[in-house]
């Protein structure tokens, strides 16, 4: 198995197959979403995660939704389509490609006839955004590229993989594409508390892609840093401000931080659907979990009864921080206002 044929999600006779991502790497199953509901709690729960994988995910989420249509009537049924649109929107607020890829299909909903062509037109739609999305982490995978050198060790934080995608990945595609231009690449992946994206999710692509990979807890990239062990650091993101803020896993910030301090560079790796170029820094949205995830560790309690906790699940990396973006366009770089606006375009 590896990253090129590791299949995250599947459409297969009007059901939606993902692999169950909270099982991994224990095992490796998929779990099959025939309604809408069930892919709104997939999503809750993290079964599948990853900004693009989601949005991919909730596209395909609507189309499931047209089983809940019961008029004939097509402004009727569109309203209908337009509550489960934002249901699905809600689930992971903090992303852009969700609402991106959501928003859509909904508006191909405003090409269909009748009723009764709602569903193929809106599958039409999720396919297109499914096989967009593939493509786009090739791309991603040979701009970036370029950036690595034979020997190199680069520092990834999270999961912006395969699995966090439809395949292949975003900054794992990255170190992909340089390992299959035979360049020697090893990769030292954090474990990502409270939920262990990087030891659980990343290091499994890895190690199954025989690529070198070793597990530090999240406070030691600093050290690695200060040791001059860690050349590049390549992570993913949520979301990607017109600005060049970047949103990503909880983490990420002091990470760049410490990059800055020892001269590392600092690079994020997303498709150009992951870049939002309209809302304002101070209005986005960090997602709070519940707080069980930071108390709990496999079931087992670790912090006293009395104490509560505080679950932000991302945090915003500023632009003077950023060495560079890697899209499925090519390569943005300071300012980042011109360069997105460029690629986006």
């Amino acid at each position: 198995m590896t990253g090129k044929n590791l299949e995250p999600l599947r459409w297969r006779n009007g059901v939606l197959e993902v692999i169950d991502q909270t099982l991994l790497p224990a095992k490796l199953a998929y779990v099959r979403l025939g309604d809408v509901g069930q892919v709104c709690a997939a999503i809750k729960t993290m079964k599948v995660r990853g900004a693009p994988l989601i949005g991919v995910v909730g596209a395909y989420g609507l189309v499931l939704s047209v089983k809940k249509v019961k008029t004939p009537d097509l402004a009727e049924a569109q309203t209908q389509l337009r509550k489960w649109a934002d249901i699905l929107i809600q689930t992971r607020p903090t992303g852009v490609n969700l609402r991106w890829a959501v928003e859509r299909v909904f508006n191909a909903s405003t090409e269909v006839g009748d009723v009764s062509s709602l569903k193929e037109v809106l599958l039409k739609e999720a396919d297109a955004i499914f096989n967009g999305e593939l493509e786009a982490a090739r791309r991603i995978g040979k701009y970036g590229s370029a950036l690595l050198e034979d020997g190199d060790t680069v520092l990834t934080h999270c999961n912006a993989g395969a699995l966090a995608t439809v395949g292949y990945g975003t900054s794992l595609a990255v170190v992909r594409a340089a390992v299959e231009q035979g360049k020697r690449i090893s990769v030292i992946s954090t474990e990502t508390r409270p939920l262990l994206q990087g030891s659980r999710l990343t290091a499994f692509e890895l190690a199954h892609d025989k690529i070198p990979v070793k597990v530090i807890v999240d406070s030691a990239a600093a050290q690695m840093m200060a040791r001059g062990v860690v050349d590049k650091i390549l992570v993913g993101a949520d979301r990607i401000l017109r600005t060049g803020h970047v949103t990503n896993k909880i983490g990420t910030l002091p990470i760049a931080l410490s990059a800055k301090f020892y001269g590392v560079p600092f690079y994020v790796a997303a498709p150009v659907s992951t870049v939002d170029m309209v809302t304002d820094p101070s209005r986005v949205v960090i997602e709070e979990r519940n707080q069980r995830e930071v108390l709990y560790v496999a079931g087992r309690r670790v912090a006293p009864r009395s104490v509560e906790a505080l679950n932000p699940a991302f945090d915003v990396t500023p632009p003077e921080l950023v060495t560079g973006i890697v899209t499925d366009r090519g390569m943005a770089g300071p300012p980042f206002v011109e360069s997105l606006r460029s690629l986006s375009g």
